[in-house]
């Protein structure tokens, strides 16, 4: 029943006092099976940018620094996620069972949240029973 997925990536941050959403991408999914190659690619992408490796050529020499244990580590946690097999199944089950999946991580500044949902739950949410009014 659940077969399309809407896919989202945003990243939110404060400014001028409030909170502020910036869309980082959006895939509609046509099967389960690429909605969380999706959600695993979207998190593989943020954490290279917010952590790419010493030797990655287009950061220059000396520019990488290690941070204090106290920062919450973003990359890490995205990465860890894209490879946890058990998380992956448990997204698996919800997202097929008509659930919304939301992965959050964040540091002082700015929370990355990639969220995955069904079409179909989405459409029955909208299709709730209303008033009947007669048509003239």
């Amino acid at each position: 029943m659940h077969d399309e997925f809407l896919c989202h990536v945003t990243g939110y941050g404060v400014c001028g006092g409030r909170r502020i959403g910036v869309p980082l991408g959006t895939y509609r999914a046509p099967t389960l099976t690429l909605a969380l190659w999706w959600l695993r690619d979207r998190a593989s992408w943020m954490a290279e940018r917010l952590d790419p490796g010493p030797d990655t050529s287009h950061v220059p020499a000396s520019v990488l620094v290690p941070v204090p244990q106290s920062v919450p580590d973003v990359p890490g946690i995205l990465r860890g996620w894209c490879a946890d097999l058990v998380q992956q199944e448990l997204a698996a089950d919800e997202l097929a069972a008509g659930r919304l999946v939301r992965i959050a991580a964040s540091d002082d500044t700015t929370e990355y949240e990639l969220l995955a949902e069904s079409v179909d739950a989405l459409r029955m949410q909208r299709t709730v029973p209303a008033l009947y009014l007669p048509v003239a």
